[in-house]
């Protein structure tokens, strides 16, 4: 019998018990019974303790493997979180730095454009100028064949 019972014995035994006359809250009960009775409870009892505190202890137990559990679920939180802000930190470094490096490109596409139309410019002024220096040698060629080709009036007849 588990204490509970006993207990309800105990009431039991009380309640069977003959009235004292004269007096209706006092009975006479059998004094062993009744000693057997809390000898049984006696003896019960500690099992029913050990139950009770294997439960509390398997609630403190049940407690701490959740606390544990709960401390190691942030702990990976924070370092997936960690992890994330370090990517994030990355992809943010590597963005700027490629927008560093298209800058240096586009500054040195736009100077190579620069030299390139300052050399075609000189390029093409050298060769205006000696083109207009041809063209001058050409005119002075053709009025000297000019000249060659005319008949010279002083020549005797």
């Amino acid at each position: 019998m588990n204490v509970e019972e006993l207990l309800e014995l105990l009431e039991e035994t009380l309640e069977a018990g003959t009235v004292v006359p004269f007096s209706a809250s006092k009975r006479m009960v059998d004094v062993d019974r009744m000693r057997d009775i809390i000898d049984e409870v006696r003896n019960n009892l500690p099992d029913e303790i050990r139950e009770s505190k294997k439960i509390v202890n398997d609630r403190e137990q049940i407690m701490q493997n959740a606390r544990i559990e709960s401390e190691n679920i942030i702990q990976q939180a924070e370092e997936r979180a960690r992890v994330l802000t370090s990517e994030q930190e990355i992809v943010k470094r590597s963005q700027q730095h490629a927008a560093e490096i298209l800058s240096a490109a586009q500054k040195s596409a736009k100077e190579l454009t620069r030299k390139a139309t300052l050399y075609c410019e000189t390029i093409l002024k050298n060769s205006e100028e000696v083109l207009g220096r041809s063209m001058a040698d050409i005119k002075n060629t053709r009025m000297n064949l000019r000249s060659a080709a005319r008949p010279k009036n002083n020549m005797p007849k």
